[in-house]
């Protein structure tokens, strides 16, 4: 059924990357609302959260697979239908952001719309049919949103650690150093590589991913992820000894579900574990050794996943080629809880 958004209460306010969002005035007898969406080239995604004492409670969320960034590799375009789908989703993300009553808001665009020759006018048919106004970011900024909406699951230490966010459309990776308590870390350097899961995925094409030589599709997208972090691994401290490595993408969360061997995906059991280095690689090899039947029949990757998820394995194994870590920390959480954490900081709260 078509809605009708003129008709529709207003969106809530707008945050801003560059200045503090503005004060207001608060609802009587009620908490401040946030919501946070993040808008990546094969998903888009929702957090609706209120402050508390020990950071925000999560009120709403909601999350779908849209393929923005389908095909944009042949054309340089978003698609029609990509579009349309990405649309559909966004409009049920400006519901709930008004039927939560959210006052504060910021919603962000990441590579497929920084690539694409018509992302700014999809942005304006976003913010035409739906009310949102969808920003687009640099890579530095979504490299800074996703550690500061991660990295308290780093493993303590005094060593240097990389975070790093397999998207669809690229990886970034943020070299971290201890900041001061209670603060996020430092960031020493960070890079952003043009090689996500759709876009590898596209490079090598699905046939050869499914095909009789499956393994030697594997090894070359490997080698194309390892080729884009080769400058960034120059920089990298020669001596790794006590480093950390903490990712936040659907990669890792989805190898981690099937690490755990879980029957269905469960946040609670993967969001914060620590899983040794050399499991992640036996079920990156598993996985690209697998058939799109083999894969889609592993419970927590499925259909939606299995055609991209050999791509996301191959990035990860060149990351843990750069930064020789023990354990891989996982996280489900990144840039929307980013996103929230800025938001509320600057609203006075401390998270």
């Amino acid at each position: 059924m078509a809605q009708d958004v003129a008709a529709s209460p207003p969106l809530p306010k707008q945050g801003s990357p560059v200045a503090p969002p503005p004060r207001f005035q608060r609802r009587s007898g009620n908490r401040h609302t946030y919501g946070a969406i993040d808008l990546g080239t094969n998903n888009c995604r929702l957090l609706v959260a209120r402050p508390n004492n020990d950071g925000f409670t999560v009120v709403d969320a909601f999350s779908r697979i849209v393929r923005l960034g389908e095909g944009l590799s042949t054309t340089g375009r978003l698609s029609e239908q990509a579009m349309d789908r990405a649309v559909g989703a966004l409009s049920v993300c400006a519901d709930k952001l008004r039927r939560r009553h959210v006052s504060l808001s910021r919603s962000v665009a990441t590579e497929a719309c920084r690539r694409a020759a018509n992302g700014r006018e999809f942005a304006e048919r976003v913010r035409r049919e739906t009310g949102i106004a969808m920003e687009i970011i640099s890579p530095q900024e979504e490299a800074r949103l996703a550690v500061l909406g991660c990295h308290k699951l780093l493993e303590p230490g005094d060593g240097p650690a990389l975070i790093f966010d397999i998207g669809g459309g690229s990886t970034e990776l943020v070299l971290v150093e201890p900041g001061e308590e209670d603060l996020p870390p430092r960031i020493r350097a960070w890079w952003s590589a043009p090689w996500g899961v759709v876009s590898l995925t596209e490079s090598e094409g699905r046939g050869a991913i499914d095909g009789d030589n499956r393994l030697e599709a594997y090894a070359r997208m490997k080698a194309r992820a390892s080729d884009s972090f080769s400058r960034f691994a120059e920089i990298l401290p020669s001596k790794k000894k006590g480093i950390r490595l903490l990712g936040t993408s659907g990669t890792v969360t989805t190898l981690a579900s099937v690490h755990l061997a879980l029957p269905s995906y469960d946040r609670r059991a993967v969001d914060g574990l620590h899983v040794p280095i050399d499991d992640m690689r036996r079920i990156s090899i598993m996985i690209a050794e697998m058939d799109f039947g083999g894969r889609s029949s592993l419970p927590c990757i499925g259909t939606e996943r299995a055609d991209l998820v050999v791509a996301g394995c191959a990035i990860l194994e060149a990351i843990l080629d750069i930064w020789p870590a023990d354990r891989l920390g996982v996280a489900d959480r990144g840039i929307r809880e980013g996103i929230l954490r800025s938001l509320m900081a600057n609203d006075g709260h401390l998270v």
